[in-house]
């Protein structure tokens, strides 16, 4: 397919065509008046002439506001894009076609995707788009606002299949939901090499939402809790560990105590029950007794 380009058209400026407008109308109420008054077959040609030119002029007008554009067009064949704001005018025989250059921001609806792991997960995002090149837009797509949307769902879906929901343990992956500055550039990056043919450019895309699917969000999060009373029950041991170690160290290097091996043993398996535990200890004091 033949790749269009935009151009500039030419176009005039519509103020200078607006005075002689108001012009010809002048000279048609004239020749109206030198008509009731009696005037010949001069006033009837001006008069015809006038209303002539009026309708000729009027015909080719058109206004563009900030960040529109007219894309100009002659039997079908185009020839350039107006991007000046205001009053214009062209040729009437030529057509025009207004085309907002705005920045236009959607909202994707939730879609249901397979991440990496073939775990079914909900996913949205969000995307501010705007028209680049008028003459791809409107010639090379049949509909760029709908293509817009839907390669915005396509490369959304491609996207979050790359990559896993989360790290299940794993480091220096990246994850949809651990690595967002990772993943809204390769969603922008993915969307605009998709929207390229279209003239459109995506100048921020990233994800709004992110969930697994109702039928397994149980499941993880009862897998999700037990990572967490995992990861914590190994700092604690890995914290106890310490603390015993420092302990003996300090009895040692102080010469508090001189611990038998078997004394060494029975205190580290006493510190470790107390720093371990789910509950309060619940000492047993010796009293020299018995």
């Amino acid at each position: 397919m033949k790749t269009s380009q935009e151009t500039a058209a030419n176009t005039f400026s519509g103020y200078p065509v607006l005075v002689l407008l108001l012009a010809a109308m002048v000279l048609a109420v004239m020749a109206l008046l030198r008509l009731g008054g009696g005037g010949g077959g001069f006033a009837v040609f001006t008069l015809i002439a006038m209303i002539v030119l009026w309708v000729f002029l009027i015909a080719g007008f058109y206004m563009l506001q900030p960040n529109n554009a007219a894309v100009i067009t002659l039997f079908g064949s185009y020839r350039g894009t107006d991007r000046t704001n205001g009053l214009r005018w062209i040729w009437p025989w030529m057509g025009r076609h207004k085309i907002s250059a705005r920045a236009h921001n959607i909202h994707s609806e939730k879609v249901k995707i397979n991440d990496l792991r073939g775990n079914p997960i909900d996913i949205a995002c969000n995307v501010v788009w705007r028209v680049q090149d008028t003459a791809q837009a409107v010639f090379d797509v049949d509909d760029y606002k709908e293509f817009t949307n839907i390669q915005i769902e396509a490369g959304l879906r491609t996207v979050g299949a790359r990559h896993p929901y989360d790290d299940m343990g794993e480091e220096d992956e990246t994850t949809l939901r651990g690595s967002a500055d990772v993943i809204n550039a390769e969603l922008q990056a993915e969307l605009n090499d998709r929207l390229k043919v279209a003239g459109i450019v995506v100048d921020e895309a990233g994800l709004t939402h992110l969930a697994y699917a109702s039928e397994i969000a149980g499941a993880m999060l009862r897998r999700q809790q037990a990572e967490a009373v995992i990861a914590a029950r190994a700092k604690l041991v890995m914290g106890a560990v310490s603390m015993v170690e420092m302990a003996l160290d300090k009895l040692k290097a102080d010469n508090i105590v001189d611990l038998t091996p078997d004394q060494r043993a029975d205190m580290v398996a006493n510190l470790m029950v107390v720093l371990c535990g789910d509950r309060d200890a619940q000492p047993v004091v010796n009293t020299g007794k018995g």
